[in-house]
């Protein structure tokens, strides 16, 4: 007897999930019937795909051997129906997308509306990580991505850019005066990031030209922290305008020393695995986000 497409998905979403009960969860399925269906598969292979024990799941030599014809079989059954779908015009299926939490929240949130009245047939699932991750172990079909990039395995498309600017509220100006010279921030509370370092180098003239690298009064992981902190009357940040835009318009935020601000923009990539076919639900995706990343906002000069 053939194994199922049915079996195979419940394989793999147990080892993706980690535990039976999640992927019944992420299935829409009871933790009988996934586990059934393991059974049923390891009986029809005649092995041992997964040694279990009270407190965690153990691919085998075969197991492993196994899980990676069957995510080929699966992706390649996705393929063809997406093919079939945008044969129709009608881009379906769960697309899962991943970007730091301001880009998440700032950029791509406001405009899940517009994207799901566009492409109703696209399931949208939203995941934020600071960190870069791995797309396929972490099961992200494409991930955005801000600053140079350097993973050679993956490939890129560019969404457009956001410019970088040093700014604070006017309530912390009021209370410790505004500076006007680069050396005046030395007597400012200045805030940046506690990882990578290189985010903290501000678009302003420093040794030699490069640009300034400041040591920060007060440091956080995400920028989404800094612009509350900055918002807050905290101290001066440097952010980019794709998470700043509003504030600004609303006079929350106020840029501080524009002559001596360089024009530094980060470029804002989407990436995806070479070997990976862009299916119709990312290009539609990528397409709508990069239409709306051409308006003023984000690229603001």
């Amino acid at each position: 007897m053939k194994t199922t497409l049915d079996e195979m998905q419940a394989f793999i979403a147990v080892i993706d999930t980690g535990s039976i009960t999640a992927a019944a969860e992420q299935l829409g399925q009871t933790t009988s019937g996934v586990s059934r269906a393991l059974g049923r598969l390891e009986q029809k292979l005649g092995t041992t795909l997964l040694t279990r024990t009270t407190r965690r799941l153990q691919l085998t030599d075969e197991g492993e051997a196994f899980l990676v014809h069957a995510r080929a079989i699966v992706a390649s059954v996705d393929a063809a129906e997406e093919q079939i779908a945008a044969r129709r015009g009608t881009p379906s299926g769960r697309l899962r997308v991943d970007a730091a939490m301001p880009f998440m929240l700032h950029v791509i949130a406001p405009l899940v509306a517009g994207f799901r009245g566009r492409y109703p047939q696209v399931e949208l699932e939203l995941n934020s990580n600071e960190r870069y991750i791995d797309l396929l172990e972490r099961r992200t079909d494409v991930a955005i991505r801000i600053g140079p990039l350097a993973d050679s395995t993956l490939h890129a498309r560019p969404l457009g850019h956001s410019r970088l600017r040093i700014l604070a509220s006017p309530a912390y100006l009021r209370q410790h005066g505004t500076p006007t010279r680069v050396a005046d921030l030395q007597a400012h509370t200045l805030l940046g990031f506690n990882e990578p370092d290189s985010l903290n180098h501000w678009p302003l003239p420093g040794e030699e030209g490069a640009p300034l690298h400041v040591r920060p009064s007060l440091a956080a992981s995400s920028g989404e922290i800094l612009h509350r902190l900055a918002l807050e009357g905290v101290g001066i940040v440097c952010l980019s305008d794709f998470l700043t835009e509003a504030a600004r318009a609303r006079g929350e935020l106020v840029q501080l020393l524009p002559a001596q601000t360089q024009d530094t923009r980060q470029p804002i990539h989407a990436v995806y695995y070479r070997n990976t076919a862009v299916s119709a639900r990312i290009s539609s995706f990528l397409d709508y986000l990069a239409e709306a990343m051409a308006q003023p906002v984000v690229g603001a000069a």
